[in-house]
């Protein structure tokens, strides 16, 4: 039964993340010939071409991407081995790194990474993406943590696990000085509205609060981006529908106003962690409940 060579496997390891051959072999300080026989060497006794050239720069094979996922977590998975073994843990003033939705509330991540913010030796990353980037940068070992409003169901589960961090109602948000009240009523149907775009959550809870009401909006404009709704709702004039955290400071500086909740409405913030046998230490103040 043939074996596989951990230090080829490194080697290919380090070439497909830098993705040239001559750069990798003098940062390895081994030569060219040297490195290009390693990688030779483990094609040939995995029986697949991990790499095709294009030019001077190197693309991986589908065989190579996959070669590269379980590199990224064997290799990860010794460094957090060798950090484990002598000390314990992984070291307190490693950066964490934490994965933001794209379209997520600024003013709720801000609120999250407080307890972060305010410790001057602790270091972070946040990183924009998307929630398939999010699951994939999760699965790949790349984060650790996610957060996002969408849930993670069914066939998106891997090996990570979801729970809410925090529940927040959702209300009907304007410009102050309107006539309108704190229930639904005939005032609401001649106001103009921004509302989220697409497959938000938020939106489909509007949608269903509309039907209810036979309520149909003028719709100025729509966005799938809270920070843009935010800055839609202060400059059109129109409502809007979001969690009051979005708005929180025009709304503290008066420029907006809360008007009514939608009722049985709340918006979901999610938290995904992977299932690591080492974690940051610093993770655990964070991923409690917030308000």
């Amino acid at each position: 039964m043939s074996r596989l060579n951990y230090h080829h496997l490194y080697y290919f390891w380090q070439v497909a993340r830098q993705g040239n051959l001559t750069q990798t072999a003098q940062k390895l300080h081994i030569s060219q010939s040297a490195l290009s026989s390693q990688i030779k060497q483990l094609e040939q006794a995995l029986n697949v071409q991990l790499f095709t050239r294009e030019g001077r720069k190197l693309s991986l094979t589908e065989s190579g991407y996959h070669a590269l996922n379980y590199a990224d977590e064997i290799f990860k998975n010794g460094e957090e081995l060798e950090q484990l073994l002598s000390s314990g843990t992984t070291l307190p003033s490693a950066p964490i790194r934490i994965g933001m939705l794209s379209t997520i509330s600024r003013n709720f991540i801000e609120q999250f990474i407080q307890p972060l913010i305010n410790q001057n030796d602790c270091k972070f990353s946040l990183q924009s993406m998307s929630q398939t980037g999010l699951l994939n940068a999760m699965s790949e070992l790349q984060l650790d943590m996610a957060l996002t409003n969408i849930p993670v169901r069914g066939s998106q589960v891997n090996n990570w696990q979801s729970r809410v961090l925090a529940r927040q109602p959702v209300a009907i948000i304007g410009p102050p000085g309107l006539a309108l009240t704190t229930q639904f009523d005939e005032r609401y149907r001649r106001q103009r509205w921004v509302l989220p775009y697409g497959e938000n959550p938020l939106r489909a809870a509007f949608d269903a609060f509309a039907a209810q009401y036979e309520l149909q909006p003028e719709i100025v404009a729509e966005s799938d981006d809270m920070a843009m709704l935010r800055l839609l709702t202060r400059d059109t004039g129109a409502l809007a529908v979001m969690p009051e955290v979005v708005v929180k400071d025009e709304l503290d500086d008066g420029e907006l106003k809360s008007y009514m909740l939608l009722p049985n409405v709340y918006e979901n913030f999610y938290v995904v962690t992977a299932e690591r046998r080492v974690v940051h230490p610093k993770l655990g103040m964070l991923l409690r409940p917030l308000s």
